[in-house]
């Protein structure tokens, strides 16, 4: 339940992708559709950030709660470099993404979905950025970038560098580790 494969990921996430487009279809104007989109982008960065700060990264006394933590993330710090523990698995990712979009749709109606569907964006760029950062060749000064970051998290200082995608937001709020010089 811990494990999957990046292709796996792409399948279950093009699903919902396609879902979320059919379901905001013509809810708004395309400029207003996009602007909600971008709100739901943005929300997920601040999500990003909060989820592997304040939860994967929680320090709790009880075996089942610290369990429960390594299960989500912890098992991939202890193996970086599996591919199969790389990406979110669907049973949180999937599990948090349905009420999720649940409570946007009810509280926006059809516009909901549109912002569902930057937030989900958002966290199919971040798993995939991710999955890069761990798995492939880097090429391009972006990723480049991407990638040190993250691996500082990994290997200089696991209470830092929380940000995958938006590494801004460890400067922001004090936590991005500094490269070694």
């Amino acid at each position: 339940m811990t494990l999957v494969s990046f292709r796996t990921f792409a399948i279950i996430w093009t699903v919902i992708l396609a879902l979320a487009i059919r379901a905001s279809w013509g809810a708004a104007a395309p400029l207003t559709a996009a602007g909600l989109i971008a709100v739901g982008i943005a929300a997920w960065v601040f999500f990003e950030y909060a989820m592997h700060r304040f939860f994967f990264h929680l320090k709790l006394r009880s075996a089942i709660g610290r369990r429960l933590i390594f299960l989500a993330h912890g098992n991939h710090h202890a193996v970086p470099g599996d591919p199969y523990r790389n990406i979110m698995p669907p049973l949180i990712s999937v599990g948090l993404a349905i009420p999720i979009w649940l409570a946007l749709s009810a509280a926006f109606g059809a516009r909901g979905s549109l912002l569902f569907l930057g937030f989900a964006l958002g966290y199919v760029a971040y798993d995939t950025v991710h999955y890069a950062c761990h798995q492939l060749p880097v090429r391009g000064k972006l990723m480049g970038r991407l990638r040190r970051h993250h691996i500082r998290h990994h290997c200089s200082e696991e209470d830092g560098n929380y940000a995958i995608t938006a590494i801004f937001l460890d400067r922001v709020f004090g936590t991005n580790v500094a490269a070694k010089r």
